[in-house]
Parts: structure tokens; sequence; C-alpha cells
């Protein structure tokens, strides 16, 4: 039948476009994803994608440092380490956890800290999360030295609860030898905490929170125990459960007035390198390098 020349001709509504793959993330954040990508993701960038877990601290790092050294050191090496990311390379940055396990720090007013048992729980209900979502590889990346056991025990916890393939690492871990070679071996073993190294680093990405005129070379007893104790002292043997004060009474130790804003630089673009090559790695160890049944017979 004709239509009457006044008839109006009714749009037939458009079908959704068809459901297509992810090739690549639309952000390095894992906050900024939409569940639409994550939905699309799940042909195969989930599977092949690294999440990682920033987990730092807010804790006193003597008089001369502000809380936030740990959180703004690892912070800068995940700046300096995204421009050097190849685009192809799968890698989301969950929020960062910046309070974790601190209880050593507790007895300096301003410390922020968890139990051992909320912090195992916190990790592991966020890599619980990241598996839900497809995601297959989790790096906790640490920016506390303090927190080294307690990532073990959730790497675990998550590779058998979940059958991830996780991996921890700390970001002075993944400075290169040339980058690390520019503070004596002293340094390195007993200026552990708010001394050389992390005061350099704070110069470079944060010189407006440090207080140089309160920076001195913070002596550690671990020292004394070196010079006297064939095993205790040899930083091997036997491990000591410390709280800082145990160490130096103003809560730092190591050469923090020796400290240089071009040193720190150097630090934080060796440890970024690293994480780049560290994530590159992970990308592409095969899908089975976990979760292969056992054969006890």
């Amino acid at each position: 039948m004709r239509r009457g020349a006044g008839a109006k001709i009714m749009a037939m509504p458009s079908s959704p476009p068809p459901h297509t793959s992810l090739g690549t993330w639309p952000s390095r954040w894992w906050a900024e994803v939409s569940a639409r990508d994550f939905a699309l993701a799940q042909a195969g960038l989930a599977a092949e994608t690294v999440a990682v877990l920033p987990v730092a601290a807010v804790e006193q790092h003597g008089p001369h440092l502000p809380l936030s050294v740990d959180a703004r050191l690892l912070q800068g090496v995940i700046d300096a380490a995204l421009p050097l990311l190849p685009p192809e390379l799968p890698a989301l940055f969950l929020p960062p956890q910046n309070i974790g396990f601190s209880v050593e720090h507790q007895s300096f007013a301003g410390t922020l800290t968890l139990s051992p048992a909320t912090v195992i729980a916190l990790w592991t209900e966020l890599g619980a999360c990241v598996a839900r979502a497809g995601v297959r590889r989790l790096l906790l990346l640490n920016g506390h030295g303090g927190q080294v056991s307690v990532m073990d025990i959730v790497a675990r916890e998550l590779r058998m609860r979940h059958g991830l393939l996780v991996y921890s690492s700390s970001w002075f871990g993944l400075v290169d030898d040339a980058a690390n070679a520019q503070f004596s071996a002293h340094e390195h073993r007993f200026g552990i905490h708010g001394g050389e190294v992390e005061t350099s680093m704070m110069l470079h990405l944060a010189p407006e929170t440090v207080r140089m005129e309160h920076a001195r070379d913070f002596h550690s007893t671990s020292e004394d125990r070196a010079q006297r104790h064939a095993l205790l002292g040899n930083g091997r043997s036997a491990k000591m459960g410390w709280a800082i004060e145990d160490y130096n009474v103003c809560g730092a130790v190591g050469n923090a007035a020796g400290a240089t804003a071009e040193r720190g630089a150097l630090m934080v673009e060796a440890s970024a390198r690293g994480l780049v090559r560290l994530l590159s790695e992970m990308v592409a160890l095969p899908a089975d390098t976990v979760g292969r049944a056992p054969e006890p017979l």
C-alpha cells in the first residue's frame, strides 16, 4: 500500500556496535579504565596484563625528612618509569596503598601503621579483585623495607587462592650497580632509614620538604654489633626484631648530611629503568609459569 503524502517514515533504531576486543588500555591507571574496557579486555588483553599494586608507608624518617618519604619515593620512581614504558606493554597501576606495616616506627608521633593481619587482608583482597577482573599477573611494588616479609605472605596467598602469577619487588632492588656505586658499601648496609640515599632522593623529588639543617650522620648501633659479633653482626646469619630507636634514638640511620639532589636523581632514574625492565619480563613469562598440575607419581 502506498504511503500517504503526509505520512512520516519512522527511523529504525540503530543496532549497537558489535563487541570488539580491546587492544590497549586507554590509561595506565586502573581507576581511569571503565567497566566496558575490562569487559572487552577479557578476549585476551586482561590475561596478558600486569597489574601493579604500589605499597608504601607514612612513617617518621628522622628530624630532617617528612613522614611521606616512602610514598613519595615510590611515586617518583613510577612517574619516571611511565614515559619509558612501551605503548604496547600491558600494565595497569592500581591506586597506591600508602599506609602499611610500620610498627617499628610507632614510638614516634605522626607514624601511621596497620597491624600485620590488616595489611595482609587488605592487599590479599585487592589481589582478589584483580583476579576477578581477569588479570592474571600482579606486581607488588614496594617503597618500605619494613614490610618485605608481608609482601612474601600476600604473594603466596594470592598464588594459592586465586592462581595468580605474583612477584614482589621494591624500588631499591631495581637500581643498577652504577647508580648504587654513588654511595659507599657502608652506607648501603647501615644507612637504611633516612640516610644518605633517601635524603638524596627527596632532595631531588621534593626539596621543599627536606630540612637539611637537621640532617647529620646518624650512627647505627648495628655498626657496633658488626664490630663485636661474628654472627649477630654479619647481616646474614641472624635478624633482630627491632624498633628504629634501637638503632638510633633520633629515628634515622645513615649519613643524611652527605646527601645531594644530583645523586638522588640518578637513583630515581635507575630504579625507573629497572621497573620498566621488570614489567617487560613479567609480560614475557608464559601463562603456565604457575598453575601446572602436580605429578606426585
